[in-house]
């Protein structure tokens, strides 16, 4: 071949080939641009979000609490946040796999029941965040649980319960004895009683049961039946749909409720003479605001409670003046550091 025609052909490849490169990196940078500009343009209803609840949403406490969250982020933020009711503990993993599996963002469950399965499921899932409301276990890089300090949240109730009642004997139902029921209701009934005391009731006490169930309304009316019958005039319970019989056998022998998680007054303001609300609606939007921006991140429990403005005491007319005071105070004592609530957990 010619040096001419060598050259030729050579200035023709080095063409070709430069054709080629400046098309790859011009194809690289628009992808990059199409992927920046999807992820900021993203909006609230594109994610696809899901709540698994483990009772009805009409059960006057933790699901209905729960699903009043759903709606309002759906309503303030712009989400289609689905949701799923009476997910049984013998479902839960399948169910996580399910949403997770049809490519679903964030993937909520309502309880500290589903931290098990979550930590089961979510290393073979590593595009969607788990996030278990209430959660405790954050072992893992998509497993981002949300805790609203339910002990600061009893500790509110104590303080009307120590005031409320007659002979200083107190009554509490928890659904399963896991660490954060234990710590909430280590510090209902360790101040209840000491308040109880400080008016002059010195035979103050307090009995604890656990109903292992969420949802057994019948048991929740028997447990609460023979523990008036031995003497308790106050009841305080935190047991889903259990509580619900309980208020109930309050009703009819005429002991006293704290309501807890929803407005349960709303049921019978002279049985439930005052509840402490979870405003799961600010705890909602502020959880998916943080998941949206970024900022709900795996391997920590994020947490939020009387100082973020999530528990808000409701009274009936039962309630008088100075027992609210005395609530106000409670509450501004623990905001200004007076209060260390996690020394009245039993170790």
């Amino acid at each position: 071949m010619k040096k001419g025609v060598v050259k030729k052909v050579l200035t023709a490849v080095l063409t070709i080939a430069m054709v080629t490169s400046l098309s790859a990196c011009g194809t690289k940078n628009n992808s990059s641009q199409t992927t920046n500009t999807t992820t900021e343009n993203k909006k609230a209803a594109d994610y696809k979000i899901v709540l698994l609840l483990p009772g009805p949403i009409n059960d006057q406490s933790w699901n209905a609490t729960n699903y009043a969250g759903l709606l309002e982020c759906n309503q303030k933020l712009g989400t289609k946040i689905e949701y799923v009711e009476n997910v049984k503990a013998s479902d839960f993993e399948s169910t996580f796999k399910e949403y997770a599996e049809k490519g679903y963002n964030l993937v909520l469950a309502a309880g500290s029941q589903f931290d098990e399965a979550v930590a089961t499921v979510a290393p073979n899932y590593p595009k969607t965040t788990f996030c278990v409301v209430n959660g405790s276990k954050a072992v893992g890089s998509n497993v981002a649980p949300i805790f609203p300090k339910e002990y600061e949240a009893s500790y509110i109730a104590s303080i009307i319960a120590g005031n409320v009642t007659k002979n200083g004997n107190f009554a509490t139902i928890g659904g399963f004895p896991n660490t954060p029921m234990e710590h909430l209701m280590d510090v209902y009934e360790k101040n209840s009683v000491e308040i109880a005391k400080k008016r002059g009731i010195s035979a103050a006490k307090a009995t604890r049961a656990y109903a292992n169930s969420w949802t057994d309304v019948a048991l929740g009316k028997q447990m609460a039946e023979q523990m008036i019958d031995n003497g308790s005039d106050t009841l305080f319970v935190y047991a889903n749909e259990v509580g619900l019989g309980s208020i109930e056998a309050a009703k009819t022998k005429g002991a006293k409720v704290i309501g807890f998680s929803s407005d349960q007054t709303k049921i019978n303001p002279n049985t439930v003479v005052a509840s402490v609300v979870f405003d799961f609606k600010t705890f909602y939007v502020w959880a998916i605001q943080q998941y949206m921006n970024g900022k709900l991140t795996g391997n920590t429990v994020h947490e939020a409670g009387i100082k973020e403005g999530i528990f808000l005491p409701v009274y009936t007319d039962n309630i008088t003046k100075e027992t609210k005071d005395a609530v106000d105070k409670g509450i501004q004592d623990f905001k200004d550091g007076k209060v260390d609530l996690k020394k009245l957990f039993v170790k």
